[in-house]
Parts: structure tokens; sequence; C-alpha cells
């Protein structure tokens, strides 16, 4: 008899040796997004500009991906914890090939696009010649982050999470020595990020697919895997991933609206608040990638009270560290802020901010969670109710009524509540969900 998934072992011990490595991965990411910015600033405004107009549809790019690997790690790794490891292989596979074919081809349409895209964005004539050299090459490294991205995904849903965290730090730093190299030194300009990006991916797909190659993780036999049961299922749980990626966006876009009211001095802070919270939020997202792996696996093997068991413990780490944060934003206010803002006015507005909104940071953190652990354990709806009940009934709600009420000073305040309240919701909807699957596990 095959010995439980993590039968001999500390769930918080294995929670750990999962999560550190995508830690340094998620922040090598993120610091090679601000160097590529820097350099590209240098070029210029309009190059920025051009670059700027990218991102909405960079972030539709990624929504993909991530719906789609989403979907990756829940089967196969429940593939896995059900002891069927030919079907995690050949769904690996078909995921592969799906997701690069899909991503393909929104990368084709992008490109025929183009014109009438950036005319609905309001971008003008100057910005043209830019992105007419910039779209082919960005367009490229786009696909290639999503073959890159996909094999990540196979690796963690296998449980190796050092291999895509190690990857995810090397092309991170690969594409930031390129930069200057292809940018300045070769004068290629902003195309020059562009197949900085390119070169990283490369070598990057390179090496992880002879990997999982190596380790026989990926298969493809159309004879053993019904092909269109197998898309059925990536489809049930990737689409409702992608529109869960989708929401924050819009929510984030609404809420800057109603900043914006306030004057460019709130804005800024704002602006700057969103930094903090990205950086304060790291270890969670570390989090987001490294627990799906293994609550799917604990859940194809039909154990729910460990799974139960492993989510309480990242839900106490993830709260105990965002108070402990929360409070070090609250006790430093008045040092950092006065030399992150451009003003007086943005700095009483951040100091504001680094009053009220950082507490709330605990209760973000368990709805990101709870998101991803009911997409691992098959319920995706549930994930998108999740989010939207956080961003359209807690989140947006609650910031309106408190600009309203205070101006910015009550809009933080309702940041705070609406982030409680959506924390508090979202452990409600995980946990029906898990009664609904103990009942389910004893008919």
């Amino acid at each position: 008899m095959q010995k439980a998934y993590l039968a001999d072992q500390s769930l918080s011990r294995a929670l750990f040796s999962m999560t550190w490595p995508m830690l340094f991965g998620v922040v090598a990411l993120m610091s090679f997004q601000l160097v590529d910015s820097v350099y590209i600033s240098m070029l210029g405004t309009q190059p920025l500009a051009a670059l700027g107009f990218t991102l909405p549809l960079q972030q539709l790019l990624i929504g993909v991906q991530i719906g789609i690997g989403i979907a990756a790690t829940a089967l196969i790794s429940r593939a896995l914890g059900a002891n069927k490891a030919e079907n995690a292989k050949l769904l690996g596979g078909l995921v592969v090939l799906a997701g690069c074919c899909l991503s393909l081809i929104l990368c084709v349409l992008i490109g025929l696009l183009r014109i009438p895209i950036l005319n609905a964005m309001g971008a003008n004539a100057e910005l043209l010649p830019f992105t007419q050299s910039y779209w082919l090459p960005w367009l490229t490294s786009a696909w290639l982050a999503a073959f890159l991205y996909f094999a990540n995904s196979i690796s963690r849903a296998n449980g190796d999470t050092r291999l895509p965290g190690l990857m995810m730090v090397a092309t991170s730093i690969i594409n930031m020595l390129l930069d200057p190299l292809f940018i300045f030194t070769f004068n290629w300009g902003l195309p020059g990020a562009a197949y900085a990006t390119i070169v990283s991916c490369s070598i990057g797909a390179g090496i992880m697919y002879s990997r999982i190659l190596r380790r026989r993780w990926l298969a493809f036999n159309p004879r053993k895997l019904p092909i269109l049961p197998a898309l059925s299922q990536i489809g049930q749980i990737s689409a409702p991933a992608m529109l869960s990626q989708l929401m924050p966006g819009t929510a984030a876009l609404i809420a800057t609206r109603i900043v914006a009211s306030f004057g460019g001095a709130a804005i800024a802070a704002w602006t700057l608040g969103s930094r903090l919270e990205m950086f304060s939020l790291v270890i969670v997202l570390a989090l987001t990638m490294a627990l799906p792996p293994m609550v799917g696996r604990l859940f194809g093997a039909q154990q729910l009270k460990q799974v139960h068991s492993l989510v309480r413990i990242a839900v106490r780490f993830v709260i105990g560290l965002q108070i402990i944060i929360a409070l070090f934003w609250m006790a430093s206010r008045s040092l950092i802020a006065p030399a992150l803002a451009p003003d007086n006015t943005a700095e009483t507005y951040l100091i504001s901010y680094m009053l009220w909104v950082p507490i709330s940071y605990a209760a973000l953190g368990v709805c990101m969670l709870m998101v991803s652990v009911c997409n691992a354990l098959g319920m995706p709806m549930r994930a998108v109710w999740i989010s939207t009940c956080r961003l359209f009934v807690c989140y947006l709600p609650a910031l309106w009524f408190g600009a309203w009420l205070a101006d910015m000073n009550g809009l933080y305040i309702g940041v705070l509540a609406g982030n409680l309240a959506a924390g508090l919701i979202s452990w409600q909807f995980y946990t029906v969900g898990m009664q609904y699957l103990r009942r389910l596990s004893t008919q």
C-alpha cells in the first residue's frame, strides 16, 4: 500500500519548504519589472508611454496564463494524489499544448488589431512609431513567457517549487543584465527590452522543459487521454480563474477614479500605498503558488482533514505575519512617508494610509489564500464568488462610502472595513465548501 502524501512530515515544515523558493521567485520578478521600467524611462517619455499601453493587454495575457496554470496545478496534483501518475503526465502535455495554442492566438490577434486597440486606448500618432517597432518582439516575449509559465505550473503541480523558483530568479537576473546591453549598447531602444525577455525566457524554458521531460512529467497521447473531456475539465477550472484575474484590474480602475477626485496628491499617495501593499503581500503571493499543489494532492487522496489542517496553518501564519508588518508600517510612517512622498499634501495622505490600511492586509491575505485553495479543491466558481464579493460587495462600496463620509481619511477606513469584511466572508465561503466536500466523501 502506498504511503499517504505528507503522512510522515510536519505540515508546517512541508508548507515552508514549498513556499520559500516561490518567495525568491516572486521578489525576483517584481525586481526585474521595476528595473525594466527604470531603463525604459531613460529613453524618454514616449517609449515609457508606449510601454504603458501594453500593460492592460499584458494583464489579459497573464490572466489567461494564470487561469490555465491554476487548472494544470489542480488537475495534475489531484491525479497524483489519486495515484494516477500516467494521467497526470498526459494532462501536463495537454495543458502545455492547449495553453500555448490559446496564447499564440491571442498574441496574433493583438498584433493584427494593434492600431484599433491603440486608438481605443487613446494613443496619439506620436506613439505609433514606437509601438510599430516594439509590439512584435513584445508579443513574442509574451508568448515565450506563457510557454515558460506552463512549465513552472507543471513542476509545482508535481511538488517541485525549487526548480520554478530558481528559474524565476535566474531568468529575472538574465533579463536585468541584458536590458542595458540590448537597449543602450546595441542601441535597440525600446525593442531591446523585449529582446532581453525573449532571450531570458528561451533559456529558462529550455532548462525547464529538459528537466520536466527527463523526470517524465510530460506526455501527449490522444489514445490514452480523451481530448475533449480533458479540455472540458481544464476549461471548467481555467475559465473562472481567468475571470477572477480580470476583476482586480477593473476594481483598481474604479478605485483610482474615486481617489482621483481628491487631486494629484491623493493619487500620488494612493500609488505609493499600492507599492507598499505589493511588497507587504509578497509572501502571501508565494503561498498562493505553493499551497494549491499540496491541497490538490491531499484532496486527490481524499485526505480532507489534512487539507483543512494545512489551510488553517497557512491562514494563522498569514494573519500573524501581516499584523507584524502592519505594526511596522504604522510605527515607521512618520519616517517613511516624508522620504517617499513628493510634497507635503501627499505626505499627509500617505501617513493616513499607513495608519489605517495595512492592518487590513491580514484579511486580504486570507481572501487571496481562499481563492487559490478553492481552485485547488475543484470549486472554481466559489473562488470567483469570493473575488466578486471582496471587490464589488465589500471593498469598492466601503471605499466609496468612506470617501463620501469623510474624504480621504474616510476612504482609507473604508478600505480597512471592506478588506476585513472580505476576509471573513471568504473564510465562510471556504468552510461551507469544505462541509459540502465532506458530505460528498461520506456518500
